[in-house]
């Protein structure tokens, strides 16, 4: 079962807390995407659905013993460490990758799945990473994708994009040839357009974890999370939740 939009906000007010209080309040309170397919997304119903929200659901029903036990409160990219940070939920799920400017002002989890570099185009003639040698390829302005294609296809074209909506125009316009994103956003792309394809490649590794607070007092929840992602990976459920919603 999905949470609709008005059991998502009833709690905005609630705090970020210690496991024995969240075992006290009943509900864990977790910042997700809602935006963002197919990792976290409002179906046309209302509902949130998507790869994290799957997330939030067993690590509600592994801390409190029922998946509905949750709070889901949609937040904006710039935000996502700060309702953390602020103590207006008990973590993040928001598609946060590792980085070591992060981990010094929050916890950060073991991966629950390794997102990466990715290209999507409408050309059928490619299929591997060389076809795009001396093409022109989109790339959102001031994003970390740049450096990376750069790196892996020197002889490229790069052009500068400020929106995903941008990006589309220069394809269907023919004026790039292929998208450089991150492959979990393309894959939402690919899903929303099915016209487009996502080669198999991964031109860089990041790795996504769960943001909590730092702390001691927050040591027993730090150790739960880990010890469920942990789990989830070894009894393959992370991969098949991965697999069913078009991760790569």
């Amino acid at each position: 079962m999905g949470l609709t939009i008005l059991s998502i906000l009833a709690h905005s007010t609630a705090q970020s807390a210690e496991l024995d209080e969240i075992k006290r309040r009943g509900e864990l309170i977790v910042a997700v995407k809602d935006n963002l397919r197919p990792l976290g997304f409002l179906e046309t119903n209302g509902q949130l659905q998507g790869f994290e929200i799957d997330i939030a659901r067993r690590l509600a029903a592994e801390l409190l013993g029922d998946a509905e036990a949750l709070v889901l409160q949609p937040v904006a990219n710039n935000q996502r460490l700060n309702v953390v940070l602020e103590e207006e939920v008990d973590l993040t799920i928001a598609r946060v990758t590792a980085t070591d400017s992060r981990s010094r002002i929050v916890y950060l989890s073991i991966p629950y799945y390794l997102d990466g570099t990715g290209l999507i185009t409408k050309d059928t003639s490619t299929s591997k990473l060389k076809d795009f040698q001396s093409k022109k390829i989109a790339v959102l302005n001031g994003s970390s994708t740049t450096a990376v294609v750069q790196y892996n296809l020197p002889e490229a074209q790069l052009v500068g994009v400020n929106s995903y909506q941008e990006a589309l125009l220069l394809l269907e316009k023919g004026t790039a040839d292929a998208f450089a994103a991150d492959n979990s956003l393309l894959t939402g792309w690919v899903q929303e357009y099915p016209d487009y394809k996502m080669l198999p490649v991964r031109l860089s590794s990041e790795a996504l974890c769960i943001v909590m607070p730092k702390g001691l007092q927050y040591s027993q929840l730090q150790r739960r999370v880990n010890e469920a992602i942990a789990k989830w990976k070894a009894e393959g459920w992370l991969a098949e939740r991965a697999a069913a919603w078009g991760l790569p």
